[in-house]
């Protein structure tokens, strides 16, 4: 035989009344005896950044001089770029560009004409340096090397 639906449907219905009216009792509790107050509710950070509820020991502070604190990045000495070496891999005369490969690695840097000497032809060893473009980095003051 099967059950009565109405059963459980009764017993659910019944359940969630009485869940309900605990949550108000709770709620109510709260209500008339807040125990959290403002101090209970302050957190401190020690010096290795783990969060207590005792305040830090004023006594053990360092002393910092305002003079020491950096905000900037330290500037770059001004060093003359060293300039790198490569060879002409690929150079096509009627669109003006091509491609140098570093030597001693499997980089290659695309060229402009335009920033290289009007003699340039595949093969030839150079120097360049390197300047970022939209697409990468680019091979820029290219000069035939000694």
């Amino acid at each position: 035989m099967a059950k009565s639906n109405s059963f459980n449907k009764r017993e659910i219905e019944k359940n969630k009344q009485q869940k309900r009216k605990e949550k108000q009792q709770r709620r109510e509790e709260r209500k008339n005896n807040p125990t959290n107050s403002f101090e209970d509710m302050i957190a401190y950070v020690d010096a290795n950044g783990v969060i207590t509820d005792t305040p830090p020991d004023v006594t053990a502070r360092e002393k910092i001089d305002i003079e020491d604190i950096v905000i900037s990045t330290p500037k770059k000495d001004e060093e003359e770029e060293t300039a790198l070496r490569g060879r002409v891999e690929f150079f096509n005369a009627d669109k003006g560009y091509g491609f140098i490969k570093q030597i001693g690695s499997v980089n290659k840097y695309f060229f402009h004409i335009s920033s290289a000497p009007a003699t340039i032809a595949e093969g030839n060893a150079v120097t360049f340096e390197l300047e970022r473009g939209p697409k990468g980095m680019n091979a820029v003051n290219i000069a035939f090397e000694d």
